[in-house]
């Protein structure tokens, strides 16, 4: 079952779900998702300088991207065939029952901007920013405005609550991020 707007108000209220900073409510809320804003951090890959990525080469990131903070209300040009990763600006904590699933904003798609390549589940137990996989599949460059409404997530009810939710795993790679960290594939087993 997917939380209508009325139960995400209520569980922003019970504390049930916790956003911060707040929505807005008014600009923020959909009939059943609410909005987030994308963030001022950007991990950009220096594809110019490195021939390939290797997943399971520890710690590459210091290799491969740079973050870059931009300063809020100014922007973030995202050429054609671009790939950056993001962050939301509002952490999200999500409770054992509930999953979040994360989707990108219809306006943006139809100027080429994916939100998300693969990564749209938000697990149970869920605390931190969201990472977003932006990317630019149109031909022309598209300038993105840090504070600016970037994606929708929506919330689904479960038949129980996790019995591992993701918090508690043993290997919960991107748990309470802040920033748009790279791949860790290199810790799985």
């Amino acid at each position: 079952m997917i939380l209508s707007d009325k139960d995400i108000k209520k569980s922003l209220e019970e504390k049930r779900i916790i956003i911060s900073p707040r929505p807005d409510f008014s600009i923020q809320l959909g009939s059943c998702s609410i909005d987030l804003r994308l963030g001022n951090s950007f991990r950009v890959f220096e594809h110019s300088r490195n021939p390939y990525i290797d997943p399971a080469k520890k710690d590459y990131s210091n290799e491969i991207t740079t973050e870059i903070i931009i300063k809020d209300g100014e922007q973030f040009i995202m050429q054609p065939g671009d790939f950056v990763l993001a962050v939301t600006l509002e952490h999200i904590t999500i409770p054992d029952n509930l999953m979040g699933r994360l989707e990108g904003r219809s306006s943006l798609g139809r100027l080429g901007i994916v939100v998300h390549s693969t990564a749209s589940i938000f697990d149970p137990g869920w605390d931190g920013k969201c990472v977003l996989e932006l990317g630019n599949l149109g031909r022309m460059a598209v300038a993105l405005t840090v504070g600016m409404r970037i994606c929708a997530m929506t919330f689904e009810e479960l038949t129980s609550s996790a019995d591992v939710p993701y918090g508690k795993k043993m290997h919960a790679k991107y748990q309470i991020q802040e920033g748009p960290q790279e791949s860790r594939m290199h810790q799985e087993k």
